[in-house]
């Protein structure tokens, strides 16, 4: 694994590495010198992208977490205390893809699904930040990117529930970063477009078809096109960016 040194020695945790996004900025941050902690839900999935990482010469250990369980989060930070000393960035992916589908409109919602939804993607990046804001400062400073959505900037008819927590996403971002910037804090969000993932391929031809059109780009995205943007923010280039909600879906949302 060919590293440069913009990660070197630094320790990031990827909440949500072990698919799509988060496995690929998991690969990108190792072959860019970083040590990664791969945690998700999937341990199967997260030991994959770990072993994928080590074969190619990276560091990377992989750590079962269920953002929606607050122990589940605190042991996950403390493995990587114990196992690395010190922590330099947190990137937040995870979502359960599960409940999107039954994210109708607010009518029809399942408060059982608004429930799960902000359990994992607004609550659940809560408990991560509370945990990584202590370890980030006592290690001199460093970044936090949480991943939120173009779902956040429009009005939809259905996802009441996902545009929500998005949208609650971009409000915590700025907060963290306008209440610990002075602490060598950094915290920015991604948000990305339609992306070609397992779960997102999961609909129709004719969904994507749509899509693609829609785009002003003319394609959608690949994980790499996130990767590098969540690298690129919890890396040494962008010390100067923070309390910002960045959106790469190649112009789906243009504010």
């Amino acid at each position: 694994m060919s590293a440069t040194s913009s990660m070197d020695g630094k320790v990031v945790l990827v909440a949500g590495g072990g698919s799509g996004i988060g496995a690929r900025t998991a690969q990108l941050l190792a072959e860019r010198g970083a040590a990664v902690a791969v945690a998700d839900v999937a341990m199967e999935a997260a030991e994959q992208v770990a072993r994928s990482i080590a074969s190619e010469g990276g560091t990377a250990t992989a750590l079962h977490v269920d953002l929606g369980d607050e122990e589940s989060v605190r042991g996950a930070f403390s493995h990587v205390e114990d196992t690395y000393g010190q922590l330099h960035g947190l990137f937040n992916v995870a979502a359960d893809m599960r409940v999107l589908r039954e994210d109708t409109d607010l009518l029809d919602l399942d408060l059982a699904v608004w429930d799960r939804t902000m359990a994992v993607a607004l609550r659940g990046y809560v408990l991560t930040i509370r945990e990584a804001l202590p370890r980030l400062i006592d290690s001199g400073g460093g970044s936090i990117v949480n991943t939120s959505s173009g779902a956040a900037f429009v009005g939809e008819p259905q996802r009441p529930a996902y545009a929500a927590a998005k949208a609650a996403v971009g409000a915590l971002t700025r907060h963290v970063a306008s209440r610990w910037g002075r602490q060598g804090i950094r915290c920015n969000a991604v948000a990305p477009g339609l992306v070609n993932t397992p779960s997102a391929r999961t609909n129709s031809e004719s969904f994507w078809d749509a899509a693609v059109t829609a785009n002003p780009s003319g394609r959608l995205g690949e994980p790499l096109d996130i990767a590098t943007a969540a690298a690129f923010l919890l890396g040494g280039e962008s010390t100067w960016v923070n309390g910002q909600v960045i959106g790469v879906d190649g112009g789906s949302v243009m504010r």
